[in-house]
């Protein structure tokens, strides 16, 4: 908060920013007013002798033009844009002057100065940045468009002037081009023919087009941060072995995530960032003193750049500190965790686990480990199986808060299969070993299309017997989304909404019958939590989410099966 005045820290701060949003639009409104509605003749008739008709036509139709601006640049004000700010300044300086000019409406300008004045004074807000190469390409077409268009409107308007009630010279074909372009006004232009109506209206068209997207751009948020660095995947590294309190730790490293370093470098948060949504990978990595220090500044450089922070799949010990820096929490699920020192295959209850064992291994299938480094040619044989079930999941690969089939990431991993008799690979998983002391976290399970029965159960219980007798304790399956939600009479209203959407989309993505496969090997769950600024910021969260998720192959995460 250093640098912003008190008066406008923390609730005041939002306060106030809602309070200057409603005000631009207020003066925008008054704008409009101004320009479509006559001046007070004595007022008129002082101006007339002072300035000449084009002067304070063009003054007019910079109010209509100013009005619609100001309208848009209002909702980034209440997004602490930079470059709204600078915008707004600059159009309420030209607005006291076109109210001036119009019909000396000191009133008027009298409101845009003390709203120029205001956003003086909150100046310090507006901290958020733009998308540099968004607004570099934003400048360069309007700029573009100015010039094809001067030269389209001037030289039509010179050519076709038998199509209106005007003979046009060249510089009333100029005038004519620069109202028509920067207003909704014709400045008098009256079509006698079809041609001449459709010719006027393609440059109302061109300067709406025009100024519409230079406008988006210039104000677009910062759309992709720098990747992480060598020397901060290594310094990374050190934080996630000395800290990892979760399984996600072990995909802070990939490739996908961009890096942010609290200011002591003791800690660190691994995000993405898609449209304004900025997506954490858990909660951040780093000693507990360090967590508040971590969160607000990650929050700050959010803000800073446009985007909606969030943090998915964080652990139920902290939420307490979210709430308290402004977040929102939302339960979306919970992670199966084995009790390694207490899993046996002994006794009645065990009995589906041994059957498809003792048959496999009668059969000839074999279990196989290996560790890293992983060969390539054993890579090289798992390939095909991740394509052939990448295809009947029709969907992309999951990213983000999974590994994916990469040769660099595999290599380092431990793998699971079971070949068959006849020695081919007909399933595989890699393991994530030791991230979190005493805990194993399963990443990919890919198979074959045709398999025998009981495959995959006999391939998940040797890897727990597996672990088991390497001395781990806690055997990580991964989380069941939507599970566990909307169990209690205190759970919040969108939670509970979010357990009846499950009970629908179950039967296009199974969800709960994926939850149900990992309870066989009675795992205790442990919720998980999506932390989001507000519920006006979720859509953009949940869609960058998706996104990420997926890799940008939306389409093909949203194609049902």
């Amino acid at each position: 908060m250093k640098g912003i005045p008190r008066a406008l820290q923390g609730r005041r701060g939002r306060l106030a920013l809602r309070l200057v949003s409603l005000l631009t639009a207020a003066v925008g409104l008054i704008d409009l007013l101004a320009a479509v509605t006559p001046g007070l003749p004595e007022r008129v008739a002082l101006l007339e002798d002072l300035f000449p008709l084009e002067v304070r036509v063009g003054a007019r139709l910079f109010g209509a033009l100013a009005s619609f601006l100001l309208f848009t640049l209002a909702f980034h004000l209440l997004r602490r844009k930079r470059q709204a700010w600078l915008l707004t300044c600059l159009l309420l300086c030209a607005s006291i002057v076109s109210h001036l000019l119009t019909g000396l409406n000191v009133e008027e300008s009298l409101a845009s100065g003390a709203l120029l004045l205001l956003l003086l004074w909150m100046r310090p807000l507006f901290t958020a940045g733009s998308d540099q190469p968004s607004v570099v390409q934003g400048v360069r077409v309007l700029g573009l468009a100015v010039l094809f268009t001067l030269a389209y409107g001037t030289i039509g308007f010179y050519l076709l002037d038998r199509h209106y009630a005007i003979n046009f010279d060249w510089d009333q074909a100029l005038g004519q081009t620069l109202a028509m372009f920067f207003s909704e006004n014709d400045a008098g232009l009256v079509p006698i023919t079809t041609h001449g109506r459709r010719f006027a209206w393609s440059i109302h068209l061109i300067g709406a087009v025009t100024i519409g997207y230079a406008l988006v751009m210039v104000l677009r948020p910062v759309l992709q941060p720098a990747g992480a660095s060598e020397a901060e995947c290594r310094e990374a590294a050190v934080i996630v072995k000395e800290h990892a309190r979760s399984s996600l730790a072990a995909f802070t490293l990939l490739p996908d995530k961009t890096l942010f370093f609290s200011q002591s470098h003791r800690s660190l948060v691994a995000f993405g960032v898609r449209g304004r949504g900025a997506i954490a990978l858990g909660d951040p990595v780093g000693p507990a003193d360090d967590r508040r220090e971590t969160i607000v500044a990650f929050r700050d450089h959010c803000f800073n750049n446009d985007w909606q922070p969030a943090f998915y799949q964080t652990l139920p010990d902290h939420l307490d500190l979210y709430q308290e820096l402004g977040f929102r929490t939302l339960k979306i699920g919970e992670e199966g965790i084995v009790d390694l020192t207490a899993f046996s295959l002994k006794g009645k209850a065990a009995a589906p686990l041994r059957t498809p064992i003792n048959k496999l291994h009668k059969l000839g299938h074999q279990v196989e480990f290996h560790g890293p480094p992983v060969s390539d040619h054993l890579i090289e044989e798992l390939e095909p199986i991740s394509s052939e079930w990448l295809l009947r999941m029709k969907g992309p690969e999951k990213m983000f808060s999974l590994g994916w089939f990469n040769r660099d990431y595999l290599r380092n991993t431990e793998i699971a299969l079971i070949r068959t008799p006849e020695g081919a690979i007909s399933a595989f998983a890699n393991l994530l070993v030791g991230v979190r002391p005493g805990e194993v976290v399963i990443d990919l399970m890919r198979s074959r299309t045709k398999l025998e029965p009981g495959t995959m159960d006999v391939l998940f219980t040797s890897l727990l017997l597996h672990y088991q007798e390497a001395g781990f304790g806690r055997f990580n399956l991964g989380l069941s989304a939507l599970s566990g939600l909307g169990d209690s009479q205190e759970s919040p209203r969108l939670e509970k909404a979010m357990a009846g959407l499950a009970d629908h989309l179950d039967r296009f993505y199974g969800f709960r019958g994926l939850h149900t496969y990992k309870a066989k090997f009675k795992p205790h769950w442990e919720s998980r939590y999506l932390v989001y600024p507000s519920l006006a910021a979720l859509p953009d969260v949940v869609l960058a989410l998706v996104r990420l998720d997926a890799g940008d192959r939306l389409l093909d995460y949203l194609r049902l099966p």
